[in-house]
């Protein structure tokens, strides 16, 4: 036999029984959105490399290691997305979406490309759902940000095995004036740190805050912190989210080590963590990006995001809180006699096609079987046809939850279901 073709390395198959789990959360997140009034926006998959280079940051490792980037036919440097906020932002700039409204709340989700190590809940390809607020230079866009993940995790019930992490980076002036303060603290210690930090010391020393290496973390502990480094609108802007914060009563913890990995961030940064990970706790992470927009050639416009891996988060859901996800079906036709199969397609059509979700047996099994079949399926409602009752037009309807059965004509099928159904979801 030919060899089997196995799927690529850190990459997952998303099967029905998880889909189902996906489609929930999806439900959940388009309900808060919508709430929120964010509207959706779909990028293309794949960018110009550029657009990364300058919006994430050549030295971060998404940019220097990760990044899945090709030539096509043109000669043209393109990349998989890694992340979606700098592919927002160029699409905000080029559709000129400031003109039609001079806040645009956006969100998306959708799949990203990273080649790093492939880990519990996190793959090669994986799927962010974020939401971008660009326009607004004040503390109370930060907030709603904020509440609005909060208000995802409310709807999934996990927000006690949440914890949100905040933290300011200040604006220009406060992050340059802490970046002498921190170089001077580490530059006795420089031999003492990581290589990867050693390297960072001079383009990018406060990702060093962010190093998981034991001999970085353990020399950063006593570092100065960036708070103490803010100038008074910096401060001003902190305190008013962390003021509005508990005046919504969403619980925060100050974390002074907290950079987050890109290098365009600016004033407020959180992460949203769950225990229920082990170590790779993250399951969502933000902040404010006022450069960024600038920098991509748009005009000086602040703005503000986050995003938030959709494999990890269900897999807080199911540590925390499982979906039920059982398959569930309005009805099943089981069909006796091969005669009668040719007529069943046109009847299960037509019963969806009255808004039943509806299945058939396709391979010609006996009763017995179709009923195991119907009860896998999760059916609700079987209707069961043979000679007598074809020739009658009519099925017997048998209710799986009750026991109950009847006779009822074709034509009253779906709606005698959708009755039945209506009152349970009333009664529940």
């Amino acid at each position: 036999m030919p060899d089997k073709v196995q799927r690529v390395k850190g990459v997952n198959d998303i099967l029905p029984v998880e889909a189902r789990q996906w489609q929930v959360l999806e439900a959940v997140i388009q309900k808060v959105m919508n709430r929120y009034a964010y509207g959706e926006i779909r990028p293309p998959i794949f960018e110009k490399t550029e657009l990364f280079a300058r919006g994430v940051g050549e030295d971060t490792d998404i940019v220097s290691k990760e990044m899945y980037s090709f030539s096509d036919l043109g000669g043209s440097s393109l990349t998989l997305r890694p992340e979606l906020t700098a592919g927002v932002v160029r699409s905000y700039i080029q559709n000129n979406l400031q003109q039609i409204s001079p806040v645009q709340k956006l969100w998306y989700e959708g799949p990203m490309f990273r080649q790093e190590r492939p880990q519990k809940g996190r793959y090669r390809q994986f799927w962010q759902f974020g939401a971008e607020a660009i326009g607004s230079p004040n503390p109370e866009q930060d907030v709603e940000m904020i509440a609005l993940f909060y208000a995802i995790l409310k709807e999934l019930g996990i927000t006690d095995s949440v914890t949100l992490k905040i933290n300011s980076v200040g604006d220009t002036e406060s992050r340059t004036a802490y970046r002498s303060a921190l170089q001077d603290y580490l530059k006795p210690h420089l031999s003492e740190l990581s290589e990867t930090s050693q390297a960072r010391f001079e383009s990018n020393p406060l990702r060093i805050l962010d190093s998981k290496a034991p001999q970085d973390k353990e020399l950063v502990k006593d570092a100065p912190k960036i708070r103490e480094c803010l100038n008074e609108a910096s401060a001003n802007h902190y305190d008013q989210v962390l003021s509005m914060l508990k005046d919504l009563k969403i619980p925060y913890t100050q974390d002074d080590l907290l950079v987050r990995g890109l290098d365009y961030y600016t004033h407020t940064i959180f992460e949203f963590t769950s225990d229920a990970l082990g170590a790779q706790d993250a399951i969502c992470g933000g902040g404010r990006y006022n450069d960024l927009v600038k920098e991509l050639g748009g005009n000086d416009v602040p703005a503000i995001g986050w995003a938030s891996g959709i494999e990890r988060l269900l897999l807080v859901v199911e540590a925390i809180k499982p979906m039920n996800t059982d398959p569930v079906l309005d009805l099943y036709l089981v069909v006796l006699g091969d005669e009668l199969r040719i007529k069943a397609p046109q009847l299960v059509r037509d019963w969806r096609d009255q808004g039943l979700s509806c299945d058939a047996d396709a391979l010609r099994r006996s009763m017995k079987a179709q009923m195991r079949e119907a009860n896998r399926q999760g059916a609700r409602f079987v209707a069961i046809l043979g000679e007598d009752e074809f020739s009658q037009g009519v099925v017997q309807l048998k209710n799986f939850e009750s026991g109950e059965q009847e006779t009822v004509a074709f034509d009253q099928v779906a709606k005698t279901v959708l009755n039945s159904l209506s009152e349970r979801s009333e009664e529940s």
